[in-house]
């Protein structure tokens, strides 16, 4: 690899570097899902909202307003090229051929990213919303978590010299290639050890995530299984990697008339999903109401979807209860898939593969603490506040009504309070476990 980072970190400037260079560069979930909602909920008007998980860290005396309003702006100038739409069009992505419509290959030909809006909060944080019809608004969510994620860390090297960035990105660089080293030193305990990097959304930089993706890609050859991101995969003949995320449950719950529509709603989700996508894109993200609900009331064809990819519960007691839920309805966990996602990093897949090995098949996404890990990197006397923060951009609200996650872990929990409460009521606190959100 012959991109020299620190170098081009020092010299950047805006006209060199904006942040969101092709509308490619986002997880392929996102065109999945918006492909799914421009089918069942084309006219639905949906706000999605920036939120600040980590409170401590005031973005708005961090990052200046008007480079964040400059980078959203050149973002909405961006469209998507002609020979990306070939390879969206053409590729295969898991297993199946031309997976995109050619409706929707020509709505992304003319598609730009919708306005926003942006205030400054009294807490020191950036009020940022998007509004309108969902499928644009969701386009959204990557690549402002991406900019907002890339200002701030720009900002907290700006003092730094060409030597200090050379040392802190070595640093960087020599902790990731230790990680690889201790995942071939797993496989060689427990067998192969699929993992995907997942770290667009809280990623350090564009020009960091593309090391870490070369760097995974040399290093652990064919267990690397691909990337979320869909401009990286492209250009580096990789696998497309991601399914679906927690917007859709908590629109389709949202705009629900009743408590019995809203206990339905997680699963009209999956009905929706196996009308358009087969085979292993059959991945269940049961956590958005709770995964003990979500599994207890579930209908048995769910059992026969290809995997569960558990999200904010604390991972092997989330595998142990899938795999549990399996053989309670009578399927074999050896057949099925579990994706381990959430704030993973190599302590956490170490312990997780040596547990389910010989119970499931099972396969990582390795995001923040891959793309984002910089703590203990700068030399010594120099201080930048690089370590990664919480930040998600989730629906707020659809049709004007308010958007709940309940999550796993209640300190992932959003929405207005009295929504919070009638949701809970509806869906019960079962197998919640209250843990500090890092990532």
């Amino acid at each position: 690899m012959t991109l020299d980072i620190a170098t081009r970190v020092y010299d950047h400037g805006f006209r060199i570097d904006p942040i969101v260079r092709t509308l490619l560069d986002t997880d392929f979930y996102k065109f999945l899902m918006v492909q799914l909602i421009r089918e069942v909920a084309p006219t639905t008007r949906v706000t999605f909202g920036l939120v600040n998980r980590s409170k401590s860290v005031r973005l708005a005396e961090v990052i200046d307003e008007r480079e964040l309003r400059d980078q959203l702006d050149h973002a909405r100038t961006v469209r998507f090229q002609k020979n990306e739409l070939i390879w969206l069009a053409g590729n295969t992505f898991y297993g199946v051929r031309q997976i995109f419509s050619a409706d929707f290959i020509d709505w992304l030909a003319d598609f730009r990213l919708p306005e926003y809006d942006l205030h400054r909060t009294d807490d020191g944080q950036y009020e940022l919303t998007f509004d309108g019809p969902w499928a644009a608004t969701s386009m959204w969510e990557i690549p402002a978590l991406a900019i907002v994620n890339e200002l701030r860390a720009r900002a907290a090297m700006k003092g730094m010299n060409r030597f200090e960035l050379d040392v802190l990105y070595a640093r960087a660089k020599a902790k990731v290639w230790a990680k690889i080293e201790r995942l071939r030193a797993l496989e060689r305990e427990v067998g192969r050890v699929p993992i995907a990097e997942f770290g667009t959304r809280r990623r350090h930089g564009f020009l960091w995530q593309k090391w870490c993706v070369e760097a995974l890609k040399e290093g652990l050859g064919a267990s690397f299984t691909g990337t979320s991101n869909v401009k990286m995969a492209m250009d580096s003949a990789l696998e497309a990697i991601g399914t679906n995320a927690h917007e859709l449950p908590m629109v389709y719950a949202a705009l629900a008339r009743d408590d019995a529509e809203l206990r339905a709603a997680p699963y009209r989700v999956l009905e929706d999903w196996a009308r358009m996508y087969h085979g292993n894109l059959l991945v269940i993200l049961p956590d958005t109401f709770g995964t003990t609900s979500f599994l207890r009331d579930a209908p048995d064809w769910a059992a026969d979807w290809k995997g569960v990819r558990p999200d904010s519960k604390e991972p092997i007691a989330a595998a142990d209860e899938i795999v549990a839920w399996w053989k309670a309805r009578g399927r074999d966990p050896r057949d099925k898939l579990i994706v381990l996602s959430d704030g993973m990093d190599i302590d956490t897949i170490e312990a997780s593969a040596r547990h389910l090995v010989d119970k499931c098949r099972f396969s990582f996404g390795w995001g923040t603490h891959l793309t984002n890990d910089f703590t203990g990197c700068a030399p010594a006397g120099v201080h930048p506040n690089l370590d990664p923060i919480s930040l998600v951009c989730k629906v707020v609200s659809a049709e004007g009504r308010p958007a709940v996650k309940l999550s796993d872990n209640p300190e992932k929990a959003m929405g207005p309070a009295d929504e919070v409460a009638r949701y809970l009521r509806v869906f019960g606190a079962e197998g919640f476990d209250r843990m500090p959100v890092v990532v």
